[in-house]
């Protein structure tokens, strides 16, 4: 395996706080079309000793999730960015298929170990907020949008993304990762969604087989859905292309985020099943605590809490290395 992460900033400090930390590579969002945008945020990365591992986030493909791509623009954007990332050997593309939105929070300040602020969600928070047509911003990280649509016509849309962009990724050896819902749960502000179960996933793969149609293992929204954590790893082994790795406590309906020391999952075991179905993909902590004076950071994204879990997964890798006899 190999740590990963993403940086808010992706600031020459970060990245050397990193690298000390003995991070190997970085995830940064989609930095815009054309190569050369991937070429500047790569080269700044190599230049601290890294490697850029993945694309994530703020990808040209909102339109496609409810079939609104009607000129075929974000499909010929997907394309060229897979064919890019080809190119420059950038070898994940991790994406999701939530409808009108990203993932979602109501709350950016609950207080965990110390009065560290983590974010948390509340199904009745979230449609509170929006009925009273509340800023979204606070709750989510895109717009929520108005139109409904259901499960059938995303799987619809699911199947033709991947027909259009799996035979681009195979040409270019990249590999597209799933992202599951956050929160999973069926249904959001009137948007089905699809990505909250672990039978979805597999249906996901059998849309269109292929190794690059593949899975981001995103281990706090697996948690939430309230599966085991090892079995799932088993379940779904060589599918697993890409790791968040985090933990949650509570339901798809109300949760908060946790240190990653301080959950309820055995984050150990976790690591052991992954090393037995032999993933030696990239592995990033996800949401992490805002730790005392970070209170103007991007929640979830601040570096002090980061720097904790960089020892925290590095010590988990070592302690269930294999050792000689």
């Amino acid at each position: 395996m190999k740590l990963a992460t993403v940086l808010s900033p992706l600031s020459t400090e970060n990245l050397c706080l990193a690298a000390q930390c003995g991070v190997e590579g970085v995830v940064t969002r989609y930095p815009g079309p054309g190569l050369q945008a991937l070429i500047d945020v790569k080269k700044r990365i190599e230049e601290e000793g890294l490697s850029l591992m993945a694309i994530e986030g703020s990808l040209p493909i909102e339109r496609m999730k409810i079939g609104a791509d009607l000129d075929g623009s974000d499909v010929s954007a997907m394309k060229e960015l897979v064919m890019n990332m080809g190119e420059l050997g950038i070898p994940i593309l991790c994406y999701n298929f939530m409808a009108g939105t990203d993932w979602v929070r109501t709350r950016l300040d609950v207080e965990e170990r110390g009065g560290a602020k983590v974010t948390a969600f509340d199904l009745s928070e979230a449609e509170r907020a929006v009925s009273l047509n509340h800023s979204v911003e606070s709750i989510a990280p895109q717009e929520i949008g108005s139109d409904r649509i259901d499960a059938d016509a995303l799987w619809r849309n699911l199947e033709s993304f991947l027909v259009e962009l799996v035979p681009v990724a195979e040409k270019a050896g990249v590999t597209l990762a799933m992202h599951p819902d956050d929160p999973p749960l069926p249904e959001f502000c009137g948007k089905a969604r699809i990505m909250h179960s672990v039978e979805n996933f597999e249906r996901l793969l059998d849309l269109v087989p292929s190794s690059r149609n593949s899975i981001c293992f995103c281990q706090g929204s697996f948690a939430t859905m309230g599966v085991s954590i090892p079995d799932t790893i088993r379940r779904l082994g060589k599918h697993i292309a890409y790791v968040h790795f985090r933990d949650v406590r509570g339901t798809p309906e109300s949760f908060v985020e946790t240190f990653h020391d301080n959950g309820p999952t055995d984050m150990a075991e976790a690591i052991r099943v992954l090393r037995e179905v032999g993933f030696e993909g990239p592995i990033r902590p996800d949401h992490v605590p805002q730790l005392v004076g970070e209170d103007d950071g991007e929640p979830g994204y601040t570096i002090l809490g980061r720097l904790f879990a960089f020892g925290y997964i590095r010590g988990l890798l070592h302690g269930t290395e294999s050792k000689p006899v």
